[in-house]
């Protein structure tokens, strides 16, 4: 056999007598290797038949029998045969080792994987019998113990016994060690929390997830998305740990593996460009310097076109940015558009000196980078509901009012969910869109069906009728938008 078990007994007697009774069990085909060995003499007759092979099914269940067994005692051969015995089980030669005192401490055979206990070990020689038998083995990932002799209170006795010692020697850093492990409850908790982070992402398409990161600029928001996702590399090697295997199947693990990968590459690439705006002695920056500097005493005049040519296309640019958002009752929107409004407000650009044009392109580059953060954060959550402006005003509406206390995430899985039913009856029939007041009643049901029966988000009938109006209007707008302008809706 594969793997291999030991039978502790109660006594040197008893171990004799138990290994008696294994012989007989044996019989006829015993042969007698020595005094304290012995084994089936069908493994040696069937190499020497000569009849038809057997079956494989026969085969699996003749390799899988015990054939052979060794008594481990002091008084039994001399001390170079039972050293011979044991390595004959470590090799695999001998399926079952009968003891007593002998071999259980310090004996150390990985195919060891099933004890018989014939009576209670004690203290640390328990802890030491269950730890050896349960390493892992080829396909075996744990051993099994047969208990005739009932060692549950010796065990939670001595187990009690070793925590006390590890907490005396270790104090507070067994706290610390304890975090190494976490219950299934925990587990599920930070499943939850590393799916929330990520919810913005498209996680499910690696190049998708690149060109999304690579539009972020901010530091900060990339580290947080590096540590959730280091979170879901750590969880995965815990749960692999504890053998919590049907959590696997929540997250892709592999893919989060290589989006880890990528916002890492795309930190380096933003502590680079740091690195190299804060270095003064960069040669590239040097030379960028040096043509500034000849620039300034040589080109006055040239200068003072360029930086009007820049300040209107650095205009142009950020008010196409504003067009380009899909979302203007947003009030981060508003407040951008009132600051391009305030900063030329009753101005003339033929009026402007070169210090004021300086002045504005930086409040224009400013106003410019945050539109196209704000666009970009736009873009991405309409990527979560497949390209559908509506659902994204909606979804960030509901985020404004913060009468909903879940997760983002949650509220995108009810707002997703009423979005596949909602289109499914206009698809079917754009005629409900004449009616608006039997829509919305139609809606409401809907609204109601996924937010609290489906994803258990408690509503009360204010945030019902909120939700829903949020809904109906967009659909309502979307529909007039469409005949007016003569365009297909749907």
């Amino acid at each position: 056999a594969d793997i291999g078990g030991m039978v502790i007994c109660d006594s040197a007697e008893q171990a004799k007598k138990m290994f008696e009774i294994f012989q007989d069990r044996l019989k006829p085909n015993v042969v007698e290797i020595g005094r304290g060995i012995s084994t089936n003499a069908d493994e040696i007759l069937h190499l020497a038949a000569d009849s038809a092979s057997p079956s494989y099914a026969t085969q699996q269940k003749q390799a899988n029998k015990v054939k052979s067994g060794a008594l481990i005692l002091h008084d039994i051969g001399s001390k170079e045969e039972r050293k011979e015995w044991v390595e004959a089980f470590k090799a695999g030669k001998i399926d079952l080792l009968f003891v007593f005192n002998m071999l259980l401490t310090g004996f150390d055979a990985r195919r060891l994987k099933k004890l018989y206990l014939g009576r209670v070990i004690r203290k640390h020689n328990l802890l030491q019998a269950l730890t050896r038998v349960n390493r892992p083995y080829k396909d075996f990932r744990y051993g099994y113990v047969v208990d005739f002799a009932d060692i549950s209170k010796e065990f939670a006795e001595t187990n009690q016994r070793y925590l006390k010692e590890l907490n005396d020697e270790l104090g507070d850093e067994l706290e610390h060690y304890s975090h190494l492990f976490k219950s299934a409850d925990e587990i599920a908790q930070e499943i939850e929390a590393i799916k929330d982070i990520l919810f913005s992402f498209d996680i499910e398409n690696a190049e998708e997830f690149s060109r999304q990161i690579s539009q972020i600029q901010d530091r900060a928001t990339v580290l947080a998305l590096k540590k959730a996702l280091a979170d879901a590399r750590s969880l995965y090697n815990l749960i692999r740990l504890q053998g919590e295997y049907g959590f696997l199947q929540q997250l892709d693990f592999q893919k989060l593996n290589q989006l880890y990968r990528e916002t890492c590459n795309h930190l380096d690439l933003l502590n680079l460009k740091e690195s190299i705006e804060n270095s003064a002695d960069t040669t590239n920056l040097l030379n960028v310097a040096l043509e500034e500097v000849l620039f300034l005493f040589t080109k006055v005049r040239e200068e003072e076109l360029v930086l009007a040519d820049q300040l209107k296309n650095t205009l142009r640019r950020t008010r196409e940015a504003l067009a380009g958002n899909f979302d203007q009752q947003d009030p981060k929107f508003t407040t951008l558009k009132e600051e391009l409004e305030r900063l030329f407000r009753n101005r003339n650009l033929n009026e402007i000196t070169q210090e004021e044009m300086n002045a504005n392109i930086g409040a224009l580059n400013a106003i410019h980078d945050k539109v196209k953060e704000l666009n970009r954060q736009n873009n991405q959550l309409r990527a979560k509901y497949h390209g559908d402006a509506k659902y994204t005003r909606i979804h960030k509406r509901l985020l404004e009012r913060g009468t909903l206390t879940e997760t983002e995430r949650r509220i995108f899985e009810a707002l997703y969910g009423v979005k596949q039913q909602a289109d499914d009856h206009v698809l079917h029939n754009t005629q409900i869109l004449t009616n608006e007041a039997f829509f919305e009643r139609m809606m409401m049901p809907l609204v109601i069906g996924e937010f609290q029966t489906h994803q258990k988000i408690k509503l009360n009938p204010d945030a019902s009728r909120t939700i829903n109006r949020l809904v109906v209007t967009e659909y309502m707008n979307e529909f007039i938008s469409g005949n007016r302008t003569g365009a297909p809706t749907w």
